[in-house]
């Protein structure tokens, strides 16, 4: 009687033909890896050359106590301890964390009231006007901005002709040069630029919202600040979080608005971290002192925005 055929594939025939496929999957997923970190290396390359480089050169000169020209000699902490106690750079952090206010709560709210008027007229010609005409200050350059702010915030501006116009004589006056307003007047204007991008990223998270919500909720007798509170703030929760962010860095961050329409004037009243920033590396030739209030400074937002980013965004995670 002849003997079975043995059911055992033969070395290098069955078992490896059943795991070829698996060769195949591991070689593409390798490729495809290998395609991807080809394909975000030059922009990899470029952030670490002009942002980490930068960064790490900053917390290298922080250190020291140097002009930029002669020979740097090692300061240790006293950089960060002249920003934290000098009254002049502690009022810079003060001012940057009031503008806070205008630069991201004013806008926020402005934006979150048109948004919903818009979302009501929706299908109306006013809505697309409203849209365009909200938003035509987030694509002027900022420094633009501030030069014509700073021609209607003058004595002769159109702010103060308006006021006299209507028998405010006594309310008009050099906003921008007035140690009391100035710093609300440069809000002003970092309120008018923001409230645009606001308002475009409030409008794109209430389309996400379905409408058959509202319907119920009129079914049910809610009317609408009772379908805003609801309804449409929880919506765009994603959306005021992103707009928060970006604001609030603008504010901590804001030079370019400043420098054109005060110089940090009168006094220090307007004085920010990136101007004063600016003015110990490029005018009192303090470099380690310069780069240790960018570190604070890059300290500072990150400190805010992460809570921020957490507590806004926290619920719908």
């Amino acid at each position: 009687m002849p003997a079975p055929a043995s059911t055992a594939s033969p070395p290098g025939s069955g078992g490896t033909a059943r795991s070829r496929p698996g060769v195949r999957a591991r070689r593409r997923r390798v490729g495809g890896s290998l395609l991807a970190y080809a394909l975000i290396a030059p922009a990899a390359l470029f952030y670490s050359f002009f942002v980490l480089r930068p960064i790490v050169a900053s917390a290298q000169y922080s250190l020291y106590d140097w002009n930029g020209v002669t020979t740097a000699t090692w300061a240790g902490i006293d950089n960060y301890v002249a920003v934290l106690s000098e009254p002049k750079l502690v009022g810079a952090i003060g001012n940057a964390f009031e503008l806070i206010l205008y630069f991201s709560v004013v806008p926020v709210g402005i934006a979150l009231f048109a948004a919903n008027l818009i979302r009501s007229i929706a299908a109306s010609r006013l809505a697309t006007a409203a849209r365009t005409v909200l938003f035509i200050p987030q694509v002027i350059p900022l420094v633009a901005a501030g030069i014509i702010w700073s021609w209607q915030l003058s004595s002769d501006g159109l702010v103060n002709q308006i006021l006299r116009s209507v028998g405010l004589d006594a309310a008009a006056r050099a906003w921008l040069g007035d140690f009391d307003t100035a710093l609300p007047a440069v809000g002003v204007i970092g309120a008018w630029v923001q409230v645009g991008l606001c308002l475009v990223l409030i409008l794109a998270g209430m389309t996400r919202i379905d409408a058959s919500l509202y319907e119920a909720a009129r079914i049910d007798g809610a009317g609408p600040v009772r379908e805003f509170f609801s309804i449409t703030l929880p919506g765009v929760r994603q959306e005021i979080a992103v707009c928060a962010t970006v604001t609030v860095i603008s504010a901590l961050a804001s030079f370019d608005i400043v420098y054109v329409a005060t110089q940090g004037g009168p006094g220090d009243s307007t004085l920010v971290p990136g101007l004063q920033i600016f003015y110990l590396a490029f005018f009192e030739r303090e470099i380690g002192t310069a780069s240790a209030f960018s570190i604070v400074l890059m300290a500072l937002v990150i400190a805010v925005v992460l809570p921020l980013q957490r507590l806004l965004r926290g619920r719908e995670s």
